[in-house]
């Protein structure tokens, strides 16, 4: 899968078949489903999952929360677009 048709399968009602737990957290995101996104994403402890969960709750419009998850995660809160940084996460996913 490529990061084209990870975009197409947004317009479906189900995340792609075979898709990781972070890729499927980003999808569940990108349609709206901030809960779905944040369910799936929150009890995984790996750099992956903290990077995902500080993305989700910067969406949120939780910073404190945000920078922890960063920090978590080995990053900083980038300082451009949630549309950036949601596409710089699916494709270092894929």
């Amino acid at each position: 899968m490529n990061f084209e048709t990870f975009q197409q399968s947004l317009d479906t009602g189900h995340p792609p078949a075979g898709s990781s737990v972070y890729l499927q957290s980003l999808w569940f995101d990108a349609k709206g489903n901030w809960d779905q996104a944040h369910t799936l994403i929150q009890d995984l402890t790996d750099k992956t999952a903290a990077w995902i969960h500080a993305y989700l709750h910067r969406r949120e419009g939780d910073v404190f929360n945000a920078n922890y998850w960063y920090t978590k995660a080995g990053k900083r809160m980038p300082g451009y677009s949630l549309g950036q940084e949601w596409e710089e996460l699916v494709k270092a996913m894929l």
